[in-house]
């Protein structure tokens, strides 16, 4: 008999906890609008902050509210951006296709010996933990002669959802066939070496360093010296050196490649540079 009690007073207790959370929903009911759930179909749900915002859901909000424009996913592309436009009765500019590429091009290479034949050297051996920010608090700048380099421990890596960059011979490369633009990567480097760029482009500049010559040599068999050559040669005059370092203008970039086949480096990356000519051979970042 105390058992059923018991259960009849559980029973009870449930119905009206029940009703009381049934109730509570519909007072404190918020009405979603439905346009909302639409805009989170749209995105590819990888969260991974390119837009700027903490993840597709919070994106989609934004632009919900009016706070963001459409066009922000970097992974989700003109179909993704159209998609929105669409729901929220806007025009969809066009969004250019951009991918990460690491401004480094320090890989290093070894002879039979274990000397140094190319590529960014060391001066210090690091073993603590694998990542980049942590490396770069060690021994002032980090074990890299370089200050300005790759370190080289993959905090790139472990933040990229699609796979598209990996560490090779110390040095973080992007395969752009799998990179969407995000930018994640960007954001974890604490060098910030990694900047956008249109897939494909021809001629690029994969150094960061702001150091002189002299310095830059101690440091690196491979870094841009300053020494103004390719500026010299450019005939639209899209590249000036600042602060030590060769930039390139692609407003005015016409991708003709003359700037690869002076630069005493090797360091320029061109594509079309076998077609004009005999020239130094090229480094080539990001394959």
């Amino acid at each position: 008999m105390d058992i059923l009690i018991a259960i009849a007073i559980l029973g009870g207790l449930g119905l009206v906890f029940g009703l009381v959370l049934a109730a509570a929903s519909k007072v404190f009911y918020v009405e979603t609008d439905p346009r909302l759930e639409e805009l989170n179909a749209c995105l590819p749900g990888a969260n991974c902050g390119g837009c700027g915002f903490a993840g597709c859901g919070a994106y989609a909000e934004a632009v919900l509210k009016g706070e963001a424009s459409v066009g922000k996913c970097a992974s989700g592309g003109n179909e993704c951006a159209k998609a929105m436009a669409a729901i929220m009765g806007v025009q969809a500019e066009e969004v250019t296709r951009k991918v990460a590429m690491v401004r480094c091009s320090g890989a290093r290479t070894f002879d039979a010996e274990g000397n140094l034949t190319k590529g960014a050297k060391m001066k210090a051996t690091y073993e603590g933990f694998h990542d980049c920010l942590a490396a770069s608090k060690v021994g002032g700048s980090g074990p890299l002669s370089c200050k300005f380099g790759c370190l080289g421990y993959g905090s790139c890596t472990k933040v990229c959802k699609y796979g598209a960059i990996s560490v090779k011979n110390g040095v973080a490369v992007v395969d752009e066939d799998l990179c969407v633009g995000c930018m994640a990567c960007a954001q974890v480097c604490p060098r910030k070496i990694i900047t956008a760029v249109e897939p494909d482009r021809n001629v690029v500049i994969a150094c960061n360093s702001l150091a002189k010559g002299a310095v830059t040599n101690r440091a690196c068999t491979i870094g841009c010296i300053g020494c103004g050559k390719c500026m010299k040669t450019c005939p639209s005059g899209a590249i000036t050196i600042t602060n030590n370092l060769a930039q390139i203008d692609y407003t005015k970039c016409t991708n003709c490649g003359q700037c690869a086949t002076v630069c005493p480096k090797g360091l320029i990356k061109d594509s079309k540079v076998e077609t004009l000519g005999d020239p130094k051979p090229v480094i080539t970042p990001a394959q």
